[in-house]
């Protein structure tokens, strides 16, 4: 998730301080991704580095209000016309966490699946049980937090036909055949080749 265009974003309707900053951010995403004020700060210094934003008026309470240059308008303007491009392989800790059991000797691999689909389950289940709290339940904050809390649950439900996937496709095979030991071959030096798109 960019901080860096959220914020941004943000700035292209009008000049804000970090707080305010932070309070846009949380109306807009349903505070469904808590960001700290010192990272917001961090990455508007970024920003006016790299010639997005600049420092503007500084109000009596001692709030510096920071604009978005013509600059910054064009990146945000990119941002919104691109699409997120996904990477190849993935970081997701799980993913890595189930691939990692499926082969070490003495991990109980059903059991790894077993525990986090009952933490799946009781996510989704409170991510179904959410309602907005927001002032106006017609407005545009609760169509910002419903898109939020919808994609959670769709990824949650995902999870979970994915964990009964993998429980499926480790079911049939034996447990020992599964193991992998350490290998005895030297690996070279350098970078892992990449995976090919195709």
């Amino acid at each position: 998730m960019s901080v860096r265009n959220s914020l941004l974003a943000i700035l292209d309707q009008g000049p804000c301080y970090g707080y305010q900053l932070r309070a846009e951010f949380d109306r807009r995403t349903g505070s469904t991704w808590p960001l700290n004020v010192g990272q917001i700060y961090n990455t508007l210094e970024r920003l006016e580095r790299d010639g997005f934003v600049a420092k503007g008026d500084v109000d009596e309470q001692g709030h510096v209000y920071w604009e978005i240059t013509e600059q910054g308008r064009v990146e945000v303007r990119a941002w919104l016309d691109s699409p997120v491009e996904r990477t190849q392989g993935t970081r997701d800790e799980l993913v890595i966490k189930l691939a990692m059991a499926a082969t070490l000797p003495g991990a109980d691999v059903a059991d790894v699946i077993h525990r986090q689909r009952r933490a799946s389950l009781a996510q989704l289940q409170e991510l179904n049980r959410a309602e907005y709290a927001g002032p106006d339940p017609d407005g545009p904050e609760e169509l910002a937090w419903s898109l939020v809390v919808d994609s959670m649950i769709i990824a949650a439900e995902a999870e979970l036909r994915w964990l009964d996937h993998a429980e499926q496709r480790l079911s049939g095979r034996p447990q020992p055949g599964l193991r992998l030991e350490l290998s005895t071959e030297r690996p070279k030096r350098g970078r892992p080749a990449k995976l090919s798109s195709s």
